[in-house]
């Protein structure tokens, strides 16, 4: 088990849909913003389909999102620009032209970690994380040399860690005791996947308060079983490569 990073110049989250990355590495990414760390959230897919409700109208939950992970990125200490991708959500898929636009991010960018849902992961049924995880581990190989993708017409660039959250096998943790807070405010940004997501009723009645004291305490009761083997009271999980 390996733990905490030397702080990165620039770090890259890349997801399927808005507030999985907050889930995934939203305390590291605010604890190294803190410190100067220029972050960035490539988002996948649109997010149309992340609702219970059979009459929300997908194009207006799409605005919504995307304004809710620019919020989001604002409080883990982003610049709010998001990069939106715009692939229907439940449809993405890992092919040529979605792995392009990845590989033209990780060039333009040039982040020195790269943080990404774990495609391997055991059981995993919504194909959107799995191909999401493809997408960045593909990306990585086709960012990283030159002949991939010519029309890019940008220098390659090799990240040096790629952080799997979500991972069967963790080998990485990164303390983000100081970043708590704003991890759970930056998931509260989130408000249209209260319901579906995190079981929370909007609103300041009593009842929805203690839903989101139950979110609240489901968030650090994970972060804490993550860092109790190694003593740190909070702390995300990853699996680490560096072999890039």
């Amino acid at each position: 088990m390996t733990t905490n990073l030397e702080r990165p110049m620039r770090a890259l989250a890349i997801a399927a849909h808005p507030d999985d990355v907050e889930f995934g590495c939203g305390g590291t990414l605010a604890k190294w913003a803190a410190a100067g760390t220029e972050i960035f959230h490539l988002i996948c897919t649109d997010g149309s389909k992340g609702t219970w409700d059979k009459d929300q109208d997908p194009q207006q939950l799409v605005l919504t999102r995307r304004e809710e992970q620019r919020a989001a990125s604002l409080r883990l200490g982003g610049s709010g620009e998001v990069v939106f991708l715009g692939w229907p959500d439940g449809e993405l898929e890992s092919g040529l032209r979605q792995r392009a636009q990845v590989a033209s991010w990780i060039r333009r960018i040039q982040p020195q970690v790269v943080f990404a849902h774990d495609p391997w992961k055991r059981y995993r049924i919504h194909p959107d994380h799995r191909n999401a995880g493809f997408l960045a581990t593909d990306g990585i190989v086709a960012a990283r040399d030159p002949l991939f993708f010519p029309e890019i017409n940008l220098d390659p660039h090799r990240p040096d860690h790629l952080l799997l959250w979500e991972a069967d096998e963790v080998d990485h943790l990164e303390d983000v005791t100081d970043a708590l807070e704003t991890k759970i405010a930056a998931l509260l940004e989130h408000r249209s996947q209260f319901h579906t997501t995190m079981h929370i009723s909007d609103g300041d009645t009593e009842a929805a308060k203690t839903e989101r004291e139950t979110f609240r305490k489901r968030i650090t009761d994970r972060l804490a079983e993550a860092g109790a083997p190694v003593g740190i009271a909070f702390a995300e999980g990853f699996k680490r490569i560096d072999r890039l």
